[in-house]
């Protein structure tokens, strides 16, 4: 349909494929918000899900870890599951792009608008 066009051709390709890249990324953006990761801390008292964009959706506290003297504890428990939930969030978002950009030149390191 485009051939002799040249580099008009060649244009309305590239303008194609990036539009089908968009596409495909909004799709993904959807999957990785939809996407739940769990952390953990203190052998499972404190557990954390995130999604995979990295917002926060729930936290669960073991009952035996309620009391006054391990609030300090508890604190620290609660930030090391959020930091592991989000790790693996960042790991599964990753993983889902460089699949989308699979097959693509595209430099490596670039990272793409998430």
């Amino acid at each position: 349909m485009l051939k002799g066009l040249g580099s008009l051709g060649d244009m309305a390709r590239l303008m194609k494929q990036a539009q089908e890249m968009q596409e495909k990324m909004a799709e993904v953006q959807e999957r990785l918000e939809a996407l739940e990761v769990e952390g953990s801390a203190g052998a499972g008292l404190v557990r954390a899900w995130v999604t995979a964009k990295g917002a926060v959706r729930r936290i669960s506290i073991d009952p035996s870890l309620f009391s006054a003297e391990e609030r300090e504890v508890v604190e620290d428990l609660v930030v090391a599951a959020l930091r592991e939930a989000q790790e693996k969030a960042a790991e599964v978002a990753a993983e889902e792009m460089s699949r989308l950009t699979a097959g693509l030149p595209l430099p490596p390191g670039v990272k793409l608008p998430f």
